[in-house]
């Protein structure tokens, strides 16, 4: 009775947050030339953030993140994610024959994807991490990362807490991240569509933060740059996956038994 009780708590708090972020909206701050978007997401993941402190989290708040409601919402995340691949296939239908044109750069834009562990194993392994490492370097951390660890070995591993940290992080800063750097990149000279298709690394939270910004600076381009970026996304979230199971995943594994000796 109690866990049921929990539960709805959970339940109606999360539609509170969710009313109070869709009710703050899409807020721009405009510093100097650059405008910077932060999304509903972003102000979502604050408050939950703000009030599951310590000093918060007494009486009703601790129902609400009781450890029942905690395994509960990491276990379950991944089946909120899904609807996100039907919307980035129905923006993407409109204009697919202009994609398929230039099909062969969204492929090798996956390559990119490696960087994450060329890169960041090395340094989270020099920052003292372990298992760790293993859940927040194999990409950006985002819906096909959460799904490899959360099935290979579950959200209460150490790698999962990895990827999930990575997750949290990314749709905090790397939102905020892409809405400053693409418009800045777009006034050095690079053409709009380079840059919506970058947008698509992954994340709908990235995706939405650069391509919105892309579009305060170019509203004219508004239905290009959003079906740019939903196909980079659609690709890069489809053959993303294969490209981390076959490249990255056994390149992660021979990089972490080589800078961690006796660690299996």
């Amino acid at each position: 009775m109690k866990s049921k009780q929990s539960f709805l708590y959970l339940l109606a708090f999360v539609l509170i947050v969710i009313a109070v972020s869709e009710f703050i909206g899409i807020q721009a701050v405009k510093v100097g030339s650059v405008k910077i978007s932060l999304l509903p997401l972003v102000f979502a993941i604050l408050i939950t953030m703000i009030l599951g402190l310590s000093i918060f989290r007494k009486g009703f708040m601790k129902k609400i993140y009781s450890e029942a409601n905690v395994g509960f919402s990491s276990k379950y995340l991944i089946f909120i994610m899904l609807p996100l691949m039907a919307r980035y296939g129905a923006d993407v239908a409109p204009r697919i024959e202009e994609i398929l044109k230039v099909g062969w750069v969204f492929i090798i834009q996956e390559i990119g994807n490696l960087g994450t562990i060329l890169l960041g194993l090395p340094i989270a392994i020099l920052l003292g991490l372990r298992r760790e490492a293993i859940g927040s370097t194999l990409g950006l951390g985002r819906e096909g990362e959460l799904a490899y660890i959360s099935e290979k070995y579950t959200l209460d591993s150490d790698e999962g807490r990895g990827v999930l940290s990575l997750y949290i992080i990314g749709t905090l800063f790397g939102t905020l991240f892409f809405s400053i750097i693409a418009p800045i990149m777009y006034a050095t000279g690079f053409s709009i569509e380079a840059l919506a298709m970058a947008s698509g690394v992954g994340s709908a939270s990235m995706m939405t933060g650069s391509s919105s910004a892309l579009i305060a600076t170019a509203p004219d381009m508004e239905q290009t740059i959003n079906s740019y970026a939903a196909a980079s996304q659609l690709l890069t979230s489809f053959l993303g996956t294969y490209t981390m199971v076959f490249l990255a995943v056994p390149l992660q594994r021979f990089m972490y038994k080589l800078l961690v000796r006796g660690d299996k």
